[in-house]
C-alpha cells in the first residue's frame, strides 16, 4: 500500500471513534424510522399532538422510508455531508418540538415516572450529530473516508 494512503495510530483511532459514534447514530435514528413504518398511526398521532398536524399514513411511509435510507448511507459513509448534516437537522427539529422538558427534567408523572428523560436523551444525542458533523475529516472508517484518502471523487464525501 502506498505510505500516503496508510493510517497513522491516531488516524485509526479517531476513525475507530467516530465509525463507533456513526453506527451507534445511525440505528438510533433507524430504530424511529422503523417505528414509522411499524406503528404509522401512533406517529399520526405525534404529529397531531406536538406539531398540530394531521399526516397520513403514506406521509409517515415515505418519512420513515427516508429517514432509513438515510440511516443506511450514514452506517456506510456515503454523501456524508448530505446523509450526516440530514440527520443532524431532522434531530434538531425533533429537540426544538420538545423545549418544555429541558427546564423540567426531572419531572414526575402522578405514578413517579419521569417524563421528560427523553428530552435529556435527544440533547445527548443532538451533542453526538454535532461531533461527528465537526470531525468528518477524521472518519477514516467509512467509504467517504476511504474515497478522500486515495483522491477519489469528492462527490461521495
Amino acid at each position: 500500500m502506498d505510505a500516503r494512503h496508510r493510517l497513522n495510530p491516531q488516524d485509526r483511532l479517531d476513525g475507530l471513534a467516530l465509525l463507533i459514534l456513526r453506527l451507534g447514530l445511525a440505528w438510533f435514528v433507524f430504530l424511529w424510522a422503523a417505528h414509522k413504518i411499524i406503528t404509522p398511526k401512533q406517529y399520526q398521532s405525534l404529529a397531531r399532538h406536538f406539531d398540530g398536524v394531521d399526516v397520513s399514513l403514506t406521509q409517515v411511509y415515505t418519512m420513515g422510508g427516508l429517514q432509513i435510507a438515510l440511516c443506511g448511507l450514514v452506517a456506510l459513509g456515503v454523501l456524508r455531508y448530505f446523509s450526516y448534516g440530514s440527520l443532524l437537522l431532522m434531530h434538531f427539529f425533533t429537540v426544538t418540538r420538545r423545549w418544555e422538558g429541558f427546564f423540567d427534567p426531572f419531572a414526575l408523572n402522578d405514578r413517579g415516572f419521569p417524563v421528560n428523560r427523553n428530552q435529556v436523551i435527544d440533547l445527548a444525542v443532538l451533542g453526538a450529530f454535532i461531533a461527528l458533523v465537526l470531525l468528518i475529516r477524521r472518519d477514516h472508517f467509512s467509504i467517504g473516508g476511504w474515497l478522500a484518502r486515495h483522491d477519489r471523487p469528492r462527490w461521495w464525501m
